[in-house]
């Protein structure tokens, strides 16, 4: 089969198409024909090696196709199941060896185009809006990048549990996208705490959804109110310095928190249960998925550039 490979860390250029051995699933594994894969920042964390992995792999944790083969003592899923993933390394790859326990079954409605898409941000977003801060009708929540894949899906579901969505984002295009996920207020990032407190009446918002890191995170704290809570989930512009934890105090007893997907889907039940609602709500029409760009499998150096670049919306896919 064919693969992206990474044989040591670094920039996209590590990212090699080559040929490598057909995976065989051992036990309480299935092997999946992939029929659409998901892009996202935590491939290139993997690449660059800032969340390091025994080299040689092949990167990418998301992705949808037909089981073709089951390993022993596997008896929950069959070949000729349509099934995504998330949270699996060496999706990068025509195959992929998923263990069963790992494996969402997929609506019959549901292209696998739209499951790869949805996924892993799909996921976060239901943790982050539903269990990190369980936004509440009428707070006031803060998301960046909202015109990207997972600022979308957040700004979805923030509305779908009654929230009022302000987004930033860095381009007329993006905002019009922002506007049209439901986002309330669309503003720029250039002095965007001053704008928040005036969008809000000075009391700032209840919650911020800062995916980008170090280039917002000081204005994300200075965006939230009393007792808010600041939601961590990514670093796209770089890991947060270190800093005094007496700036949570000074800034109304606020709450910090650097949440991964891996701690709230702990179980296959907890899997399972966001899944299905996130799955319901793609397939339902509730929430759209924005797939941007498609790129064959070849072409996964350009995904990353593209995706690095800040030159995309919505969700990146690779087509083996």
């Amino acid at each position: 089969m064919h693969a992206i490979v990474v044989t040591t860390p670094g920039g996209s250029d590590t990212l090699v198409y080559t040929e490598t051995p057909d995976p065989v699933p051992g036990p309480g594994e299935v092997l999946v024909d992939e029929t659409a894969i998901g892009v996202n920042y935590i491939d290139v964390y993997h690449r660059e090696g800032r969340y390091p992995l025994p080299a040689p792999f092949v990167p990418g944790s998301e992705g949808a196709g037909t089981v073709s083969a089951v390993g022993p003592d596997v008896t929950d899923v069959a070949v000729g199941d349509r099934v995504g993933w998330v949270n699996v390394i060496g999706s990068y790859a025509e195959k992929a060896v998923i263990p069963a326990a790992k494996t969402i079954p997929l609506p019959g409605g549901l292209s696998f185009e739209s499951a790869a898409a949805s996924l892993l941000q799909g996921l976060t977003a239901h943790y982050l809006t539903h269990s990190v801060h369980a936004v509440q009708p009428g707070d006031d929540v803060l998301v960046h990048a909202a015109a990207g894949g997972m600022g979308l899906l957040l700004t979805q579901m923030a509305k779908l549990r009654g929230g009022r969505v302000i987004g930033t984002t860095s381009s007329d295009e993006k905002r019009k996208l922002a506007k049209e996920a439901g986002a309330d207020d669309v503003i720029g990032y250039e002095g965007f705490p001053d704008a928040v407190r005036e969008l809000t009446g000075g009391r700032g918002v209840r919650v911020v959804y800062d995916g980008v890191g170090a280039a917002t995170f000081d204005g994300s704290l200075a965006s939230l109110g009393l007792r808010g809570m600041m939601a961590l989930y990514g670093a796209a512009s770089g890991p947060v310095p270190p800093f005094d934890p007496q700036r949570l105090n000074q800034g109304g007893s606020l709450f910090l928190t650097r949440p991964t997907l891996a701690h709230y889907t702990t179980t296959r039940e907890e899997l399972l249960a966001r899944a299905g609602d996130v799955l319901g709500w793609v397939e339902s029409g509730a929430v759209d998925v924005h797939i941007s760009r498609r790129y064959p499998l070849a072409e996964a150096k350009q995904a990353h550039d593209d995706l690095e670049g800040r030159r995309t919306t919505g969700k990146l896919l690779l087509i083996p």
